[in-house]
């Protein structure tokens, strides 16, 4: 199918707000009918805006052209960018096809293939003539040439990549049933717990023909058959339980995590300082355990109360004794839960104590006496241990001791009926196995009620941070770039009696501050420390909101700018210690304010940019240059070195005001002068915030 057929199933640039309407009604993303109107030049931004605006999100991926025909299956509902005219509305796919929804709201199916040709042309034009000479020369069969060169020319292109194709779906931080149905949690949960039932059944049903054959003293050949058949049937269902619960413990596994690191970064910057390192790695490692105890544990302990109805189902009167252990279990295991609580307090105030030791150990060596540095360590492994005794006392009597005091009880409740003979041995041989079916279940049902009370503890600790996805974003209106520039007031910043206080009760840190910038200033900020100065600054980046006041940029508020555009046109280098350097390469440090992957002329940009700083002789000894791995355990700066990077990070980030707080403090005159000279001549409007 050639580019033009294809194009009959397309949407013009034109009706992009219309095709991602259509398509999110089409796949069901949305229950409600929503409408979004048609951008003047459509681009991955507006698209990833707009879906933000109606609730969703819109996600840019990045494909290999070597990787088209494995990936795009995958990809939907999506958004394919042909060329810069017209778009692909990806409703659903599978491995050979796509379904399409069309301008006339029909549904087409076209082939994978044919797409994949299609978005590898512009990549591969102009080297087939020179390889159909090549095919030529070497004498090819006429049948096989032309085959030949689409398989030559696929290899020449493989390492280009293809990022015109973005897949929509529900907002990161949506409500519980939205956020399951990402990874069909609850049909597949429904359909475990129906497989689980009818495995389970069938499994009772073998020993009960097998008690039969057994008590009657006669192998029947039909009976046996059947018991074959039915083993055979376990199989299929034992296979689908399995999957299923792997599925569902990767799919759920994965959106917690995203869910909890989207949180992470929609915390303000007091939630970030008032926990230490070692709390966010103690976090960090807990989502961990919450992935494998909660789930596993969920996982076992519904199907294990499953077999406990089953099982009593079986005893009869017996179950009234079933009942009774049941109530003893859960009071067990709410006392293993306090005491797992307590362990985990302990053991997470020993991680982040031992992290902060670590980050401060220079200090201590420096400043703390050698025979005390141990000392709070000793006491809190001591506390520790004590409360590992106490758990480990605990779990076991919940996990041993329970599932064999049922053994023992439902045993000495049926030696009467034994011995007086009051029931008859099938009726015996019936309880017997209800008793060890009960047995099996309490086993796995205490080892689930563990790993979920130590679940439940780290969620506790978690739980902020998955509520945080769901905080509400400040998106600002849908404007046009155009319609952005149209105030055109030639002031950057416009400030009116902001205020701001940390907490409610505390006296404000800014009071009434007014300020006018006009494009092109060039702004001192002095004061002394704890003046405010930084506070001040936050406020006008965007990374705090005033109590009160009236903040403008380019006569706009952030309202109607949104946060995201916002910072795009107020970008602050923050002080040194609140910087950072990411473990990452110095292109990605340095390139953190522009769209990711950069361009070439991105990276010429911030390598000039560099060398202007004075960065050159940096470059030059880095083994890889721009691409070097840089930050913590990689290599080393010096700190003006690091000051410098956060001066050309501000400076690459393009936006009308650049903020620099304190930056300069850590250069040298000589440093200074370049560095200085720098930033008068790329930041369009600047202020420095400096000590008097």
């Amino acid at each position: 199918m050639s580019l033009g057929q294809i194009e009959m199933f397309a949407w013009s640039a034109e009706e992009a707000g219309r095709c991602l309407s259509a398509l999110v009604q089409k796949a069901r993303l949305m229950s409600r009918c929503v409408e979004v109107e048609n951008p003047p030049h459509p681009d991955g931004r507006w698209l990833e805006r707009a879906s933000k605006h109606i609730g969703l999100e819109a996600d840019q991926v990045e494909i290999g052209l070597r990787d088209l025909e494995q990936e795009l299956p995958a990809a939907f509902p999506a958004m394919l960018r042909l060329n810069s005219s017209f778009y692909l509305a990806v409703v659903r796919a599978n491995r050979r096809k796509l379904w399409v929804l069309t301008p006339t709201q029909k549904t087409e199916c076209i082939s994978i293939e044919d797409v994949c040709q299609i978005i590898r042309e512009p990549a591969e034009y102009g080297i087939h003539a020179s390889l159909q000479e090549l095919v030529d020369a070497a004498r090819i069969p006429h049948n096989r040439r032309q085959r030949t060169v689409r398989l030559l020319s696929r290899e020449q292109v493989s390492d280009s990549r293809f990022d015109q194709c973005w897949i929509f779906r529900p907002p990161t931080g949506a409500r519980p049933f939205p956020w399951l149905k990402q990874v069909n949690a609850i049909p597949k949960g429904i359909t475990l717990l129906i497989a689980h039932i009818a495995q389970y059944s069938l499994w009772l049903l073998s020993w009960i023909i097998v008690g039969r054959m057994s008590f009657e003293g006669r192998m029947d050949r039909g009976w046996l058959l059947a018991w074959a058949l039915i083993l055979m049937t376990l199989i299929p269902f034992r296979v689908l339980t399995t999957r299923l619960q792997g599925q569902l413990a990767i799919g759920l596994g994965g959106l917690l995590k995203r869910r909890l690191l989207y949180g992470l970064m929609r915390l303000g910057p007091e939630e970030m300082r008032s926990k230490g390192i070692g709390s966010f790695l103690g976090q960090a490692l807990e989502a961990e355990t919450v992935e494998t105890l909660a789930l596993s544990g969920a996982v076992a302990g519904m199907l294990a109360t499953i077999e406990l109805a089953a099982s009593g189902f079986v005893l009869g009167r017996l179950a009234l004794l079933l009942v009774l252990w049941f109530g003893i279990v859960l009071a067990l295991a709410w006392r293993v839960f306090a005491r797992y609580q307590r362990w985990t307090d302990t053991r997470l105030e020993m991680t982040h104590d031992l992290i902060e030791s670590m980050v401060g150990h220079r200090t201590r060596l420096v400043q703390q006496q050698p025979d005390a540095w141990h000392d709070s360590e000793d006491q809190a492994l001591h506390d520790y241990f004590e409360k590992s005794i106490s758990l480990d006392r605990s779990v076991t009597m919940l996990v041993a001791a329970i599932p064999r005091g049922w053994l023992v009880a439902g045993l000495t409740c049926l030696a009467p009926m034994i011995a007086l003979a009051q029931i008859s041995p099938g009726h015996i041989a019936v309880l017997l196995g209800g008793i060890l079916l009960a047995f099996t279940a309490l086993k796995r049902l205490t080892v689930s009620l563990t790993d979920i009370a130590g679940a439940f503890v780290v969620w506790k600790r978690l739980a902020p941070l998955f509520r945080a996805a769901a905080r509400t974003e400040n998106l600002g209106e849908m404007r046009t770039a155009e319609a952005d520039c149209a105030g055109g007031a030639s002031k950057v910043i416009e400030a009116d009696r902001l205020t701001y206080r940390y907490r409610t009760e505390s006296a404000p840190v800014v009071q009434a501050c007014s300020l006018t910038i006009k494009r092109g200033d060039r702004i001192l900020l002095e004061g002394p420390s704890g003046g405010g100065k930084t506070t001040f600054a936050s406020l006008l980046c965007g990374m705090r909101q005033p109590e009160s006041g009236l903040l403008l940029s380019n006569g706009l508020d952030m309202h109607t700018l949104g946060t995201d555009r916002w910072r795009e046109r107020v970008v602050a280098a923050p002080q040194f210690h609140e910087n950072y350097i990411l473990t990452e390469t110095l292109a990605f440090n340095l390139l953190m304010g522009r769209r990711w992957p950069p361009t070439a002329a991105d990276m010429q940009d911030a390598e000039s940019l560099c060398h202007r700083l004075g960065l050159g002789h940096l470059l030059d000894t880095m083994p890889s240059g721009m691409q070097q791995m840089v930050g913590e355990g990689g290599w080393q700066l010096s700190h003006g070195e690091r000051s410098r990077i956060y001066i050309a990070r501000a400076l690459l980030g393009r936006a009308d005001l650049v903020i620099l707080d304190e930056s300069f403090a850590a250069l040298d005159p000589e440093n200074l002068r370049i560095a200085l000279e720098c930033t008068l001549e790329r930041a369009p409007t600047l202020m420095v915030i400096a000590h008097p």
